[in-house]
């Protein structure tokens, strides 16, 4: 579209390329812009400094700053606002604007490329990571990934071609933003070919009133399909409910085989399996689509390969090709990242779980065979730490980080009577106390440690996000610890 003559604002910067990549974008178009951030000037630098490049080509005159505050008169004078999904959609600014769009609008309003779409509350990055990875090894046209996995689909939208294909990570506040959204033509402005839900688990309750409401916004993924698409989703209670209602083809993942009629995946023998009865096109015969070895560690990372497995199979991705491609998958960033190795010490980055359940699931993947020193706490977003609790006993030594989800957890923790460290409000402390738990462990007993950041609570106070959160993490055990 050409937005030549539009006055469009860009409501948050930001840091990770979505503010970035639709001002880029509408520049490219044409359109005059204003942008406007609650952050100031300094945070924000990066960000501005690269979109600089683009104003010289377009030209300075077509952008205005408004940072460390908005101002409404801008949102009403704007013919378009876009959107950062962080922003709650009750927003008086947003309220006053005449139409709003979201970096995802833009890029779905024109891309023309194959779509695959994947959600949860989590292991839908790694998910998306290895679906990307199998279609990039298994389709002749080009594959390309963005989301909420901190890449616009923007700074790819001029590559694409018709025969491509692009695997989107969708976030909860971002299928909210495009509920209901549909083309000039009248169809539905997300349509995968195929959608995924992983884990479903209580999160973001601190902006959602319920989980009933936050799973709702998590619907919109599947809602635009048709009977040509496939949803994939787990045989959970919310997997179930998913299945039933979705337009298109249901496949189901399993951690237990599947009944007689079922079409969909499953673990066994630590292998994963798929079986798609009467399908036109697929045999029926059982096809091994994820190998036993894996570099990533954990049953739930199975599954979340698995599930990606299953669109590509749909997609008509042969086994073999999926299981060559899913054996040398390492993961990625801050999902349970194993970043260093030294002296008989495996430090691994888990910023990316950011509620209770996820960083019981990190216990759970890395308790078995050695002792765990595990540095979670942070920031509450009203959930329930139970779970985090029941699996702390897993972990040889707990050390917490300052916050107000710290405060909940210290609770629960003493009253079962499992000790810890901190909290700490500096994340050195916390490091220097980790190594100090890892070595008196390894002194004691022999053998290897393994030391997790894994928090399952939000990064804000100590942080400016979970990333900026792993990549301190990092910084901090490279730069303290010699081996």
């Amino acid at each position: 579209m050409d937005y030549s003559g539009f006055k469009v604002l860009v409501m948050g910067l930001g840091l990770h390329g979505g503010g970035l990549e639709s001002a880029r974008f509408l520049l490219k178009r044409g359109a005059s812009l204003t942008v406007t951030d609650l952050r100031d000037e300094k945070t924000l630098i990066p960000t501005i400094e690269q979109l600089d490049t683009t104003c010289a080509e377009y030209g300075r005159e077509k952008i205005r700053y408004i940072l460390g505050r908005h101002e409404i008169e801008d949102f009403k004078n704007a013919d378009v606002v876009i959107k950062n999904p962080a922003v709650r959609p009750d927003s008086p600014f947003l309220q006053a604007a005449k139409k709003i769009e979201t970096d995802i609008s833009l890029f779905l309003s024109e891309s023309k490329a194959k779509l695959f779409a994947v959600t949860g509350s989590k292991g839908k990055s790694s998910a998306a990571a290895a679906l990307f990875r199998i279609l990039g090894k298994s389709s002749s046209g080009k594959t390309f990934l963005g989301g909420n996995i901190t890449v616009s689909p923007l700074s790819f939208i001029d590559d694409l071609e018709n025969n491509d294909n692009v695997v989107l990570e969708l976030s909860s506040f971002q299928l909210g933003d495009l509920k209901g959204r549909k083309t000039p033509d009248g169809k539905a402005l997300l349509k995968p070919f195929a959608s995924i839900l992983t884990a479903i688990m209580p999160d973001h309750l601190d902006r959602y009133v319920s989980m009933e409401e936050y799973v709702d916004d998590k619907r919109n993924i599947y809602r635009g399909q048709d009977s040509g698409c496939v949803t994939i989703a787990g045989d959970c209670p919310w997997g179930k409910s998913f299945l039933s209602e979705t337009n298109a083809r249901p496949l189901v993942y399993s951690r237990s085989p599947l009944g007689k009629n079922q079409s969909g995946g499953w673990l066994e023998n630590e292998k994963g399996y798929a079986r798609f009865l009467k399908w036109e096109g697929f045999p029926e015969e059982t096809a091994e689509l994820v190998p036993q070895k894996l570099l990533v560690k954990g049953n739930h990372q199975k599954l979340n390969l698995l599930a990606a497995a299953l669109a590509a199979y749909a997609n008509g991705a042969e086994a073999e090709k999926i299981r060559n491609a899913l054996a040398d998958f390492n993961g990625i960033e801050h999902r349970l990242e194993l970043f260093r190795e030294a002296n008989g010490i495996c430090f691994y980055n888990d910023s990316a779980a950011t509620i209770p359940q996820a960083a019981a699931a990190c216990i759970e993947a890395l308790k078995c065979g050695h002792p765990l020193v595990l540095v979670t706490g942070g920031t509450d977003k009203n959930l329930d730490f139970s779970a985090l609790t029941e699996a702390a006993s897993g972990a040889r030594a707990l050390i917490l980080l300052a916050g107000t989800g710290s405060e909940k957890l210290a609770s629960l923790l003493s009253v079962t009577g499992i000790k810890y460290s901190g909290p700490f409000d500096d994340l050195d402390k916390a490091v220097i106390c980790a190594v100090e738990k890892a070595e008196d462990l390894k002194n004691n007993a022999g053998g290897c440690v393994n030391v997790a950041l894994s928090p399952g609570c939000a990064s804000f106070g100590m942080f400016l996000n979970e990333f900026d959160r792993g990549k301190k993490w990092k910084e901090a055990v490279m730069r303290l610890y010699r081996g």
